[in-house]
């Protein structure tokens, strides 16, 4: 089998390394040969379906990445033009599927098959279609391809009609919260975890969640956004295929490995006030400037998400187990920053900042929170300036179902084998720092989750890559994975 011309198999000692660093449990050493595909390194064969998993699924992606709200670069955030378009490729892929579509009232698109048994419990297989500003084109739409990929070769096949229980596919309109700042709008409906108030949530324009749909001839109220909610009795499970982003596959020499859990997450939008004045005439002895207490507080963040010990004491708001999980999983991010009025020459009047903090202890993260505003606070009171925090979004770490992860392994061993030979070594397990679907559909049951290598672990950039042969691999174990369904 051919190598990756951009891996190569680090010694066992750099990736332990790199595993306490990310805070990843892995199920074996992995140290054999590896299983690493390249775009030209399998000749296939007729159990494979490489026109529909590789290449169809390839050219889809491609052809989603291509519909952007901006010019230059991919942008498609909740409900906007872009994503109405995306929505509708999706929903005749779905067709072309064999699957009963339809778009609910917040703009998430279905498509179904009943199988064998109708009223038995459904699997739901699901992504999102919205991307960030600038993003790259795997970024969810990976996981709804390989789904509707997969479903297509059964379709081919005549086999759709066996499979024993319902599945259902589901193109989620909101994972990134790029637009309105709060993320999963579109699982958490599903899942009956939306609060009924995100409906007036308003995006920078004022523009409500619940105006959007509107403008997209979805009429929602509060009653019949509480009846999204599917009934956990209808459910058997929900799976997600996902680009890892992050760097341990492509190290591993693995095109695929599973989850066991997605870290836990918190969004603030911290607002400084202060003084506004003209830059040319106030004394600095004289000055409450927002923008420069903005900026120790950021600085704040940095130290405290870097070293954590150094913080946080073993009281009741932590412990040492906590701070030790903290030490090897806690990340922090500025990532957007506005000032009012922001002229070259006005000390600006306002200064609104927002925070993501990630960790995979759902108590140490809510101690860094607790510790940080104390602290952003003190620091606000000292500079005569005022300072409001907001917990703008709040998802407790998920931990995967084991069952339904140990079933996906064993589709990803299946994949592998078909591809590349005799596998001597187990699929890798892994934990996530970023965010999923599954994190909000796992309120409605047991969720578990597929990871695909993408190149150097980039990923919410134009440098995003996954191989052909990786997409391949990833609807081939989806494929796998549905078989046992019949």
């Amino acid at each position: 089998m051919a190598l990756s011309p951009y891996t190569k198999r680090p010694p066992l000692a750099a990736m332990a390394i790199l595993f306490d660093y990310l805070a990843l449990s892995l199920l074996s050493t992995a140290a054999s040969a590896g299983y690493i595909l390249s775009d030209a390194g399998i000749s296939g064969g007729k159990d494979l379906f490489g026109e529909v998993l590789r290449d169809e699924a390839v050219t889809r992606l491609n052809e989603l990445g291509k519909v952007s709200d901006a010019d230059g670069y991919l942008e498609r955030t909740f409900m906007s033009p872009a994503s109405v378009r995306v929505g509708n490729l999706i929903r005749g892929w779905m067709g072309d599927a064999g699957l009963r579509t339809w778009v609910d009232q917040m703009g998430n698109v279905h498509g179904r098959v009943e199988g064998m048994n109708a009223s038995a419990e459904a699997l739901l297989i699901g992504s999102h279609l919205d991307t960030v500003v600038d993003a790259g084109i795997f970024d969810g739409s990976l996981g709804i391809i390989c789904a509707l990929s997969a479903l297509k070769v059964l379709k081919i096949n005549g086999t759709l009609g066996k499979l024993t229980r319902p599945i259902e596919v589901i193109a989620f309109s909101d994972e990134e919260g790029v637009r309105f700042h709060s993320t999963f709008l579109g699982s958490a409906a599903v899942a009956g975890i939306l609060p009924v108030t995100a409906l007036q949530i308003s995006d920078k324009s004022g523009v409500t969640v619940q105006d959007v749909l509107k403008e997209n001839s979805i009429e929602i109220s509060e009653e019949n956004l509480l009846q999204l909610k599917y009934d956990p009795g209808s459910v058997w499970g929900y799976v997600e295929v996902h680009i890892e982003q992050g760097p341990v596959l492509e190290r591993l020499g693995f095109p695929l490995g599973v989850v066991r859990g997605i870290a836990g997450q918190t969004r603030l939008k911290v607002t400084v006030r202060g003084s506004q004045g003209h830059a040319g005439t106030v004394p600095m002895s004289m000055r409450q400037d927002p923008m420069a207490a903005a900026a120790e507080l950021i600085v704040l963040l940095e130290r405290l998400c870097k070293h954590p010990k150094d913080f946080l004491s073993f009281d009741g708001h932590c412990n040492d187990i906590s701070v030790e999980s903290l030490s090897n999983s806690l990340v922090c991010t500025v990532g957007e920053i506005s000032t009012w009025p922001s002229a070259s020459n006005v000390i600006p009047g306002q200064v609104t900042f927002t925070v993501d903090l990630r960790a995979m202890d759902d108590m140490g993260r809510e101690s860094v929170i607790y510790e940080l505003s104390n602290q952003m606070y003190q620091i606000c009171e000292r500079r005569s300036v005022s300072c409001v925090i907001d917990r703008k979004h709040d998802a407790n770490a998920v931990i995967c179902d084991s069952d339904l992860s140990t079933q996906l392994r064993s589709a990803a061993y299946t994949a592998l084998k078909k591809m590349a030979g005799e596998i001597q070594d187990e699929i890798p397990a892994l934990m996530s720092g970023a965010g999923h679907d599954a994190m909000a559909m796992s309120h409605l049951t047991k969720a578990g989750m597929l990871f695909v290598r993408c190149r150097g672990g980039i990923s919410h950039s134009p440098a995003e890559h996954v191989l052909d042969d990786d997409v391949w691999a990833a609807g081939l174990a989806i494929l796998a994975f549905l078989e046992t369904h019949m």
